[in-house]
Order: C-alpha cells, then structure tokens, then sequence
C-alpha cells in the first residue's frame, strides 16, 4: 500500500548484469544509486529478499519483472532470472514471458514453457527484437494468450539504446493485432513515446482492449504529451509502470501520477484497479 492505496508496477526490469550488453549508467538512465547496487550481489544478481524488502518500502502490493530476449540491443534476461525473485515472494512479484521470432522456434512451444513457469503475460519488444508487432510468425503466441486470457505487452514507441529499430514502435502495426485478436487485451508499454501518443491515445480511447502502461514516462509531462485528448477519460485507460531501475523511484513517481488523477476513483485506476483486472491480479494474500 502507499498512502493508504493499493500499488501496482507492472514494467520493472531487475537485469542480472552479466546479461546486459548495456553499460550499468546506460541502462539506469544515469539513476543509480548506492541503494540500487546494494540490491544485487556479488555476481551481479538481484537478490530476491532484498529486491522484495525494496519493493515493501515503496508500497508495492504486486510487481511484474519482465524477462526480455534481445542480444542485439539490451541482451538477454532469460526468463529462468526472473524466476527466484518471484518464487521468493509470489504474492507480490509476478513475471511476464517473453518471445522473440528471431530466436525461438517453435515460438509457441516457447511461450507454453514460459506459462508454465509462472508467466502471468506476454512482451513482446519489436523495437528491440527487430520486428513488427503484426509479424505473422508472432500470431500463434497471441492465439495462446487470446485463448488462455493473458494479455500481451507490447513496447509502443521509441528506444534510445544503440541498435533500436524505431520504426517498430508504430502502434498502427498493432490495428491487424486487433482486428484478427477479437478478445486480447493489449498494453502499450511506454504509452507511444517519441513520436506516438496521439495514435496510442486513440487506440485506448477507441478500443476497450487497448490500455496505456506509463513506464518510461516523466510523470509531469504526461498532460503534455496526451494535450490532444479527453485527460480524464484516458487516465481510465492508463496502468501505472515504472521502467524501473531507470526512475527516481517508484512511490516518488505513483504519488506524482495519482496527483494528475481527476478523481479518488481514477487514482485507484490507475495506480492498481486497471492491472487487478487486466493481468487478473489478487491483492492482499
């Protein structure tokens, strides 16, 4: 709980550091600290307990780490890293799949290895995988998550990370996704950033499956960027992330979004209500 409400981040990345092929201050956006790395050991691991000790500090009810296969761009965070964090305190850490058509095959075999694991949703990262959302060789993982009721993350806008192809973060890649996924829910990790807000508002504004993830987003320049749109029928639409560890912390930015709320409701929304219902979350075991 923070300030007396629930609190829901579903967008951190806790890297094991032997798996990035980013440099340490690349990767935290210039945000690390001495709390940060007393976080990982010696091999440079997160260490579960205090990872979780963190995540009570901050107020987080549930967290989702996500797992992300991109040697070319971040590196590799295999799934199986992502597993001691959450088999230590599975009531508030959850993990996410990941698939990459360029690495996995057969790609469906793949996401069921990961479900049954534990993965409670799916990421894809076009951006930095170096495909399209629509690629076809992707359908046979989002019939899984259709029929099995998970929804799929999708990275949605630009990436600074050498190697990044931008031009992947379209959300109009997303419109077949849509119209052949009748029954997925589909979140836009970071929202359209760069140059996409406009058609990622759309899309969540037109489409019920379609939801806003604020991972990456400066918290104050949020009415900014979706000037162009309803604020309080959108933040209805919006589930709170972080991107973490390249914030200045996860409580900071939550009460900096819930104080652009419109109402107590919204607030709820946003900082948990919307995840609770789309990535079918239990808080308070």
């Amino acid at each position: 709980m923070l300030d007396g409400r629930p609190l829901v981040d579903v967008h951190l990345h806790p890297a094991r550091l032997p798996g990035l092929k980013l440099p340490w201050d690349v990767w935290v956006q210039d945000f690390g600290t001495p709390e940060l790395e007393a976080l990982y050991d010696e091999s440079g691991t997160v260490r579960p307990a205090a990872f979780d000790a963190y995540l009570d500090a901050e107020g987080v009810d549930v967290a989702v780490v996500l797992a992300e296969y991109s040697p070319k761009v971040t590196g590799v965070q295999s799934v199986e890293d992502m597993l001691p964090l959450a088999a230590h305190n599975p009531a508030r850490v959850k993990f996410a799949a990941n698939v990459n058509p360029h690495l996995h095959h057969p790609l469906d075999e793949e996401l069921r290895r990961q479900i049954e694991l534990g993965a409670i949703a799916l990421k894809v990262h076009p951006v930095h995988g170096g495909f399209p959302a629509n690629d076809r060789a992707l359908y046979p993982a989002y019939e899984i998550c259709q029929s099995a009721g998970l929804p799929v993350i999708v990275h949605c806008g630009t990436s600074t990370f050498p190697g990044a192809s931008n031009q992947f973060g379209d959300p109009i890649l997303l419109d077949d996704v849509l119209r052949d996924f009748r029954s997925l829910d589909i979140v836009l990790a970071h929202g359209g950033r760069g140059w996409w807000y406009d058609a990622a508002a759309f899309l969540a504004l037109t489409n019920q499956r379609v939801w806003i993830e604020l991972s990456g987003l400066p918290p104050s320049r949020l009415q900014a960027y979706y000037a162009r749109h309803d604020w309080t029928r959108l933040t209805r639409r919006m589930i709170f992330g972080t991107d973490w560890p390249g914030i200045p912390g996860i409580a900071k930015n939550a009460r900096a979004v819930a104080a652009l709320c419109p109402d107590a409701h919204t607030t709820d929304l946003v900082l948990a209500g919307n995840a609770v219902q789309v990535y079918h979350l239990t808080l308070g075991q």
